[in-house]
């Protein structure tokens, strides 16, 4: 091994275990939690209170088990999910779901760079729109001019961020008596805002932009572990897919805990408060100073933040990986800029358009709100064509995903069709 080899494994070892042992799973479930989400589980608890808990233990395995299919694509075909549908799918089909993705994920972004200025101007004082910019603009250098090995560390270490939400929800005095009996005896109302609010959340928990992401990030692994899927021993995969499946479990576990927290929340405080109508994160968390304190609502505020500077880069790539796919342009966080231009160019126009936005009239929230509707309705097809994906050996191999994971993936496509089709039937009647 050469003298920059020798630097390199030094440089891992001395890695803490905590990046080294972590994977996209981590990083993956923690961006579920963007400060868009946190609006949403937040907008949720505040209208419906406990009563709409269930719905992030019942996501749980759909979501593992999704999650874990974007994985395996990524990691046994050695491409993105996009890349591996321009081979098997139509082509309109291909740039549909591009396009929409493209859409969804610059409305995300306009919503968090929103929410992080309007966090960091709760804390510190100043102009919401000038913290706003810079945030939007510091994202950006974030992910051109900081390579994979490096940028990936770093969006590991801001998961850790998500506990704070935890943290904040036990300086409040919860009804737990009440919470487990609304877990245990799942509410529903046949009402189109009741169904609107359930797909929202599942399209937030549940998002297209986590299956291309991960996908992305298994490619990205495997190239700088310099893994060739096609010439790899078969016990050499299997210990891939076992390090996936925990990586992935532990990650959606976690994402959808710090979601229960965030709604527990705003049950607690702002919907037993009757503070039904949170429209933002921001709001929430001033909303919270009144009702439990100043500990709370810095918690919360802080976590805006955090969240949002991994969220975005997530959102703002994984619809590069898309757009690059789709149209077989050279792609990935690891390459110089300069050989990437189209890539890194989808980055910096996501980005500063979605942050752009936060100085237009439009409003974010009630746009993201539907973006989120428009994510669980897109999510159904793109499911159920990577089920399809990951049941082809020419795709992923000798070792196709096993009946429990095609179980409980074909069952998330049916929860969320069936969530949508509720919904559209209490709109049009």
């Amino acid at each position: 091994m050469n003298h920059a080899g020798h630097a390199c494994g030094a440089r891992t070892r001395r890695l803490p275990s905590f990046i080294r042992q972590v994977g996209p799973g981590i990083v993956t479930g923690a961006a579920d939690d963007d400060p868009s989400g946190i609006a949403t589980y937040t907008q949720a608890g505040a209208h419906f209170g406990t009563q709409v808990l269930w719905t992030v233990f019942l996501s749980v395995p759909f979501m593992v088990a999704i999650q874990l299919v974007s994985a395996r694509i990524g990691r046994q075909s050695g491409k993105g999910i996009v890349a591996n549908l321009k081979t098997q799918a139509p082509g309109w089909f291909v740039f549909s779901i591009v396009s929409l993705l493209l859409m969804a994920n610059t409305i995300n972004i306009a919503a968090d760079i929103g929410a992080m200025g309007e966090a960091l101007q709760l804390v510190v004082g100043g102009g919401e729109h000038f913290h706003a910019l810079v945030f939007g603009i510091a994202t950006v250098l974030l992910q051109v001019f900081v390579p994979y090995r490096r940028l990936a560390p770093i969006l590991k270490w801001l998961t850790l961020s998500l506990f704070v939400y935890v943290g904040a929800a036990f300086t409040m005095s919860i009804p737990w008596a009440q919470v487990l009996h609304d877990l245990v005896m799942p509410h529903v109302e046949h009402s189109p805002e009741f169904w609107m609010t359930i797909v929202a959340i599942l399209g937030t928990t549940i998002s297209p932009y986590l299956f291309f992401w991960q996908a992305a990030q298994e490619v990205e692994e495997g190239e700088q572990r310099h893994v060739h899927p096609r010439h790899e021993k078969l016990k050499k995969v299997r210990r891939a897919i076992k390090r996936m499946r925990i990586d992935t479990v532990i990650g959606m576990v976690f994402s959808n805990g710090i979601a229960f927290f965030v709604m527990l929340m705003a049950a607690v405080a702002l919907h037993a408060a009757g503070k039904t109508d949170v429209q933002t994160a921001a709001q929430a968390a001033e909303a919270l100073r009144p009702l439990a304190g100043d500990l709370a609502f810095m918690l919360f505020a802080v976590g805006i933040i955090a969240t949002g500077m991994l969220a975005v880069p997530v959102l703002a790539s994984s619809a590069a990986y898309a757009v690059a796919e789709a149209f077989g342009w050279t792609e990935g966080l690891e390459r110089h800029w300069q050989e990437a231009k189209g890539f890194y160019a989808i980055i910096v126009v996501a980005t500063l358009v979605g942050t752009s936005l936060s100085f237009t009239p439009i409003d974010p929230m009630k746009a993201l709100y539907w973006s989120a509707v428009i994510n669980g309705v897109v999510s159904v097809p793109i499911m159920a064509a990577m089920m399809m994906l990951a049941a082809k050996p020419e795709v992923m191999g000798p070792l196709v995903v096993k009946r429990k994971t095609r179980a409980f993936g074909w069952g998330a496509v049916c929860v969320m069709a069936a969530a949508v089709l509720m919904m559209g039937r209490d709109l049009f009647r």
